[in-house]
């Protein structure tokens, strides 16, 4: 049967992928490769393409094929992506275009000055710029909430994790609040007793690159549709089809850049999986930041922080930097798993990240909400810091308010993805446990296809043909369940 609506949509919606294609490299490229020089005019033509895509995402034309094309005899995958492409079109209409180019150019400009800005420890040069990012951020959260019906928060929030709102993230991390300091003590009391020999460098930058690759490939990326690059905070970006991801590199620290980089594969492979025959349109995007996070984490922290894990990673770690003792495998599996309380949210292991991410959360929601001020950060940073952590991060803006990216590009409400992904990974893994009991023994004897082939399957092909709840549902048998997350900390490390 003719679908003349749906067939129009279907092609504007491949024109503004194209674009945003293009957008998403000028993007990675200012991060991983741009001289300083070029960020104002990078920022001018960055901000250029969000004006012109956002002109594009709000033709006139658009309500007229979108109710058109429901009347059209759609199958369900069709009908699913007639969903997304509403959601994306309301949320395109809720902004004028001189907000979007305005708050493209203000982020751009405190991103680049943030990376000179944080290694001076330079608050008061961040500040001016955070302030202007802010302004911007509340103006689109007002004009979201007005179009929603939402809180100003949630109607960040809903752009990153659709359908969550900040209630239910204060009840998931409420709970979270109640058992996490404890297990975090008596983690931290029985690992004292553990011998542990630590890694003996230098570890020169090339090597730990080579590493990384290796690591990559035994993780299953496809290097023919993307490549890993440096830059000074990781991520993983481009697209489905151009895959282009970062990470950074200590020479005194091993572990931080390899285990972000299995970190960053596992976003890299969901994006590289996600359904072939609908690339291009929003069906085929990745649900949800919070199943993106599941996907990085399900490879950092429930694979990557399997013992299995540190037997694959010991002929890795010699052949690069040669035989010595710290690379014995029980002794690389208690590096990957050691509890220590840090500054550095990237830099945490699996048991303390939690915290970082709570912290982060009451910041920003009461930032966006208008309830502090810019200026009131540090002080609230450094009360919550000591509280959930107990650490002192007075006068140390750089390992504190300042060593995230997200604040300087206007990021608000993605913080909580990270910590309901680790919540989703967890559930993943408890799933492929009931449906194969062997799965642990199939790890140690070295076979990983079993993971990629479940999570292929239950989340990267699908795309985002169905809700986040029921995705977990069809996926795990269950909606979102936390309880998962506590049982896999405490099996781990207290068992």
């Amino acid at each position: 049967m003719n679908k003349p609506a749906y067939q129009e949509l279907h092609a504007r919606n491949a024109r503004l992928h194209r674009l945003a294609h293009l957008q998403a490299i000028c993007a990675w490229d200012r991060a991983a490769n741009m001289p300083a020089k070029g960020n104002e005019s990078r920022s001018l033509a960055l901000a250029e393409i969000d004006g012109l895509l956002h002109e594009l995402a709000t033709d006139p034309a658009w309500p007229g094929l979108l109710d058109r094309a429901a009347q059209e005899d759609l199958g369900d995958e069709e009908r699913a992506n007639l969903r997304e492409t509403r959601r994306a079109w309301r949320a395109a209409n809720a902004l004028p275009q001189e907000l979007v180019q305005a708050r493209s150019l203000a982020g751009s400009r405190c991103e680049h000055a943030w990376r000179s800005q944080r290694p001076a420890n330079d608050w008061a040069g961040f500040l001016p710029n955070l302030r202007e990012v802010v302004k911007l951020t509340r103006q689109e959260a007002q004009l979201r909430a007005e179009a929603t019906g939402l809180s100003r928060y949630d109607a960040l929030m809903d752009q990153f994790e659709p359908g969550m709102r900040a209630a239910e993230v204060e009840r998931v991390f409420g709970e979270l609040r109640g058992w996490l300091p404890g297990l975090i003590r008596q983690v931290c009391e029985r690992q004292a007793g553990e011998e542990l020999i630590e890694p003996v460098g230098p570890f020169a930058k090339p090597a730990q690159k080579a590493l990384g690759l290796d690591v990559m490939r035994l993780l299953g990326f496809d290097f023919e549709a993307g490549r890993m690059d440096e830059s000074a905070h990781p991520f993983c970006g481009g697209v489905p089809e151009d895959v282009r991801m970062t990470t950074r590199y200590n020479e005194n620290d091993l572990l931080a850049a390899l285990m972000g980089v299995v970190h960053e594969t596992g976003h890299g492979r969901y994006e590289q999986n996600l359904p072939r025959q609908w690339l291009g349109q929003p069906v085929s995007h990745a649900r949800s930041m919070a199943l993106h996070e599941s996907q990085s984490l399900s490879f950092e922290m429930q694979l990557g922080s399997h013992p299995a894990f540190a037997k694959q990673l010991v002929p890795l770690l010699t052949k690069h930097f040669g035989p010595q003792p710290a690379f014995e495998p029980a002794n690389v599996q208690r590096l990957i798993t050691r509890v220590k309380p840090g500054l550095i949210r990237v830099e945490a292991d699996e048991v303390t990240y939690p915290a970082h991410v709570i912290l982060r959360f009451e910041i920003e929601r009461a930032l966006v909400e208008g309830e502090i001020e810019c200026e009131d950060i540090p002080a609230l940073w450094d009360a919550k810091m000591m509280e959930l952590l107990g650490l002192d991060t007075r006068g140390n803006y750089r390992d504190g308010p300042m060593q995230d990216v997200h604040w300087t590009e206007g990021a608000f409400g993605y913080f909580p993805c990270y910590t309901l992904g680790a919540m989703y990974a967890a559930q993943w893994f408890a799933a492929m446990r009931r449906e194969d009991a062997q799965l642990d023994s199939r790890l140690e004897a070295g076979e990983l296809q079993p993971v990629f082939d479940w999570l292929r399957s239950r989340i990267w092909q699908a795309g985002s043909r169905f809700e986040t709840a029921e995705l977990a549902r069809l996926a795990s048998g269950e909606a979102l369940n936390p309880a998962h997350f506590k049982a896999h900390l405490y099996s781990r490390y207290l068992a």
